[in-house]
């Protein structure tokens, strides 16, 4: 994985994911960390992990209820994350998770 440093403007290596996935999303917290939620790989992924950018760490920080994929997450003023969405292995979700 790499990072995009604006000030440098260059891509800089960074460490990888425990989880390679697609079709997830990936949002930004209000303290700077990210945070990456549900996706495919093999398989629709329930678990969420969150990386650390003054550490360059991924930590797994819990599952969703449901596995996802290709649904949205919405930041809520109170700095909660709103997951709404998405599909499982073609079924469309109306369930909502908050992180």
């Amino acid at each position: 994985m790499k990072t995009f440093k604006r000030f440098l403007l260059e891509w800089c290596k960074t460490n990888v994911m425990n989880h390679a996935r697609r079709a997830h999303t990936a949002s930004t917290l209000s303290n700077g960390n990210v945070l990456v939620t549900g996706g495919f790989a093999r398989h629709a992924l329930n678990d969420c992990e969150l990386y650390d950018p003054s550490t360059k760490t991924w930590t797994t920080v819990g599952s969703m209820n449901e596995a996802r994929t290709q649904h949205t997450v919405s930041m809520l003023k109170d700095g909660k994350v709103l997951v709404t969405g998405g599909s499982y292995f073609g079924v469309f979700l109306n369930s909502a998770e908050l992180y």
